[in-house]
């Protein structure tokens, strides 16, 4: 059983397992139809699923979706092997170069970094070097790839700049141009109101928006918040005081929908009251 057990366990094991469902003669029909394009999707959703796990704290969650994220690297691995680009293994080297070159003061004879920001510093000055070796664009953004979430890109393009002193000193004209742009947003809501067909002041309030969303990047960065995190801090916080608005009018034989807006935030009130005596008991 513990020799069945460590077969099943080994790499080498799901990487045959996925050669087998990409068999074009004996295969699964929707894997070997699938392409780079179709499964990128996926990886994006799973890597999302080990996050909310960690949220979480389910460590029986997160065995399982740490699982389907490496499924879904062995699955991108094999159709480009299958395309002659380049195999797990190479896939495996290419990381383990990579960690080893970016360590220095652990696998070369390098003093160690003063602490974690010295460390980020160095780790960073690797990864310049290498784009520098590999690609002529030498801007201070180069490298930072288009298909990453956008809040995610935002948090990076701001990083780079910041190496070159291009940021704000402190939180405070980081408030300060967060309000400016609020104001922005409030003014081209005021324009569209008047003419709510306007494409081209739709247009305008969407980069405004942007603007704000930017610039709450920057805040984030600057309280060493990752966003993603904290907005999904703020969608369960969400989902779980609306459910409990909907039982308690429920309970109480009445649907949220039957109620004007200031009588569905009561319900808000006393959800949210309910949660904070919870919390504190």
């Amino acid at each position: 059983m513990d020799g069945e057990r460590g077969s099943r366990g080994d790499i080498a094991h799901l990487l045959a397992i996925m050669a087998r469902l990409r068999d074009p003669q004996h295969g699964c029909p929707w894997d070997v139809q699938q392409t780079f394009a179709t499964i990128a999707p996926y990886t994006i959703e799973e890597a999302y699923e080990v996050a909310d796990a960690i949220d979480r704290g389910d460590m029986h969650d997160l065995r399982d979706e740490l699982g389907d994220l490496l499924l879904q690297v062995v699955f991108h691995a094999r159709m480009a092997q299958e395309a002659g680009h380049f195999a797990f293994a190479d896939v495996a080297a290419a990381i383990s170069d990579k960690m080893q070159r970016r360590h220095p003061h652990v696998f070369a004879a390098q003093g160690q970094p003063a602490d974690a920001d010295e460390q980020t510093r160095q780790w960073e000055a690797h990864k310049r070097r290498e784009r520098e070796d590999k690609d002529a664009d030498a801007s201070a953004l180069a490298g930072i790839a288009r298909g990453l979430p956008e809040w995610q890109r935002a948090l990076k393009l701001q990083k780079r700049a910041a190496t070159v002193g291009f940021d704000w000193p402190d939180h405070g004209p980081v408030l300060d141009k967060l309000h400016e742009e609020i104001e922005e947003v409030r003014a081209e809501f005021d324009a569209l109101s008047a003419v709510p067909d306007d494409t081209a002041l739709r247009a305008r309030l969407e980069d405004e928006i942007g603007d704000v969303l930017f610039v709450t990047a920057n805040l984030a960065l600057r309280a060493k918040v990752d966003p993603g995190a904290a907005l999904r801090h703020a969608n369960a916080k969400f989902e779980r005081r609306f459910r409990a608005m909907e039982k308690l009018a429920a309970g109480e034989g009445v649907t949220l929908s039957s109620l004007p807006l200031d009588a569905q935030d009561r319900y808000w009130d006393r959800a949210k009251a309910g949660e904070l005596e919870n919390r504190e008991s």
